[in-house]
């Protein structure tokens, strides 16, 4: 469940993908539970070997029994049990997950940390989320709010009102920090605004100084987020996620950036070589929510039903 859209789909316990479809959100609570539970009737209705779970990763704050403390873009579901509200719905078991975390938990199950303990998910879209696994665990902190990456204020606060305008999410997130930065200059400059990355990008191709000068500092900034992380959590891997993920050429220059920052970093030059993370796309891409969350359900069945048996 995401901001715009909800993409919803059939899996396997293989992690098989074997009907998918999406719809708008929509951003009233009893409309969108209803649209939930219809995904879930048809699909029910429609399985010779019937649904054995639901699994759900969304945006926000998620608590372990499903309590929502926020949802991203989705308001209405501020303070709201969804698992619980799905399962009496339903009558199916559900798990509700932070969909960064949902992101973590299927690149450990079928991508590219399957052979991982320690690494960290970096999720670039409206905002900056994480996933954190420390010794193959999901690490969720106190309030389900870990990995809150976007949260981290980088620089420039002494007399601003709000230092969240300083935060990696308002400066390194692809809607909320580049596109809104190019907004910002461009209205500066009187200079037409853009809705889309791809444009900046192709303008700074195209020689724009203003292009260039937006994503040469959204590129120091995004680096030297992941330098933080590198500090905070010595992981072996670091995981870059969203959209923005498929794009080979922007991946390649955020590993050229960061390399060159930890060459500056006194300290951590000296561990170049030595064991520092690459960081890599995500290899299962917008799939990788919806496996995220089935895992979840595959795994505690198994524990269920391995309780059921002693």
């Amino acid at each position: 469940m995401g901001g715009t859209s909800i993409k919803y789909g059939l899996v396997d316990s293989n992690g098989n993908i074997i009907h998918k479809g999406a719809i708008a959100t929509g951003f009233e609570k009893e409309e969108l539970l209803q649209n939930l539970t219809i995904i879930v009737d048809e699909y029910v209705s429609g399985s010779s070997g019937g649904v054995k779970g639901i699994g759900i990763s969304m945006p926000g704050i998620v608590k372990e029994n499903g309590f929502l403390l926020t949802a991203g873009a989705i308001q209405s579901f501020f303070g709201l049990n969804l698992k619980q509200e799905i399962e009496e719905r339903t009558g199916i078991f559900t798990k509700i997950e932070n969909d960064a975390n949902a992101v973590a938990i299927a690149e450990k199950w079928l991508g590219n940390a399957s052979d991982k303990r320690n690494y960290v998910c970096v999720i670039l879209g409206t905002g900056v989320g994480g996933g954190i696994v420390i010794n193959d665990q999901v690490y969720r902190g106190h309030n389900g709010m870990a990995g809150e990456f976007g949260w981290m204020i980088i620089d420039g606060i002494k007399d601003i009102t709000d230092i969240e305008t300083k935060s990696i999410t308002q400066r390194a997130a692809i809607v909320c920090g580049l596109i809104n930065q190019y907004n910002i200059q461009a209205r500066k400059r009187k200079e037409k605004e853009v809705t889309d990355a791809r444009e900046i990008f192709q303008k700074e191709e195209d020689g724009e100084q203003l292009a260039i000068e937006v994503v040469d500092q959204f590129l120091d900034d995004l680096a030297v987020g992941i330098l933080n992380l590198i500090g905070c959590f010595d992981p072996e891997i670091i995981l870059i996620g969203g959209a923005i993920s498929s794009n080979e050429i922007f991946i390649k220059r955020i590993q050229k950036r960061l390399i060159m920052l930890e060459k500056k970093h006194q300290s951590m030059s000296f561990l170049i070589g030595k064991g520092l993370p690459s960081v890599v796309a995500t290899k299962l891409k917008n799939d990788a929510g919806i496996l995220g969350a089935v895992y979840q359900v595959k795994i505690a069945q198994e524990q269920l039903n391995k309780e059921m048996s002693k």
